[in-house]
């Protein structure tokens, strides 16, 4: 199936490990010029050196997605670099684990700016440019925290779900002028961000990581993790212009775990 990326620009938030080096992979093996950020350097280039030897056209930028200025200036430089924003892929670090009692108003305010304002503020650098243009996809990864709520992640739950009804709104207000709007929900995928939860879980019940990572697998109905290209693949096709009407969307890859019926 032709995707139609090779004339494309994408920005991947995040793009140095896990899920988003993942899409950002993918993407470039589609056609698309792709540009990354994330705060390390070290991952950052290791990431883009990777991709260019695959024949893939990337640029890649230092940036913190919490900082205002940041996003401004990654956007900025890759749009001088590779051309005018395409495909928007907001992505983060998960935040801090823990129940109400253990955040303090600091662990709410930095998640609130990681997860929900990076998410707006990305999305009104390149959203004009799209709307000319007639032409964008808007892909936030989020979580299946998002719709099933995950035990003792009480800043992700609860500002994945503020991402989700942010993407909901947008879509209907930008979906006739050719930008879809859709947010990617992973599941237990294995990257950084699962072995910190295993860990942090492994020392709060007593246990092992492995313990924790087996009792994830039974409550998942394909009884395994899911490996990034796996959701990576969903990505390139909602980047796609075969997905040109699916809009307003939250997708999950999560081998079955959410439970509800929508």
């Amino acid at each position: 199936m032709d995707l139609g990326l090779d004339r494309r620009v994408a920005f991947v938030a995040a793009g140095s490990k896990g899920l988003g080096r993942a899409v950002a992979e993918v993407l470039a093996a589609e056609g698309a010029a792709v540009s990354i950020c994330a705060r390390g350097r070290e991952a950052l280039e290791a990431t883009a050196e990777a991709i260019r030897e695959r024949g893939g056209r990337v640029h890649a930028v230092v940036a913190d997605v919490s900082t205002d200025d940041d996003i401004t200036r990654a956007i900025g430089e890759a749009e001088r670099a590779l051309g005018p924003i395409d495909i928007l892929v907001t992505n983060s670090g998960g935040p801090r684990a823990g129940t109400f009692e253990t955040l303090s108003p600091a662990d709410w305010d930095h998640a609130a700016r990681v997860l929900l304002t990076s998410a707006v503020n990305f999305t009104r650098a390149v959203l004009p440019g799209m709307r000319v243009r007639r032409w964008g996809r808007i892909l936030n990864v989020t979580s299946i925290a998002a719709k099933q709520p995950v035990e003792g992640l009480m800043l992700s739950n609860s500002l994945r779900a503020a991402v989700t009804a942010f993407a909901r709104t947008l879509a209907n207000e930008v979906a006739a002028d050719g930008v879809t709007v859709n947010n990617l929900m992973p599941g237990y995928t294995r990257t950084e961000r699962v072995v910190e939860l295993s860990t942090h879980l492994a020392t709060t019940e007593h246990t092992t990581t492995e313990a924790i990572v087996a009792r994830w697998e039974t409550e998942i109905p394909m009884r395994r993790l899911a490996e990034p290209h796996e959701f990576a693949a969903l990505a390139a096709f909602l980047a796609s212009e075969r997905a040109s009407y699916i809009t307003g969307q939250s997708i999950a890859v999560d081998g079955g775990w959410i439970k509800g019926m929508m």
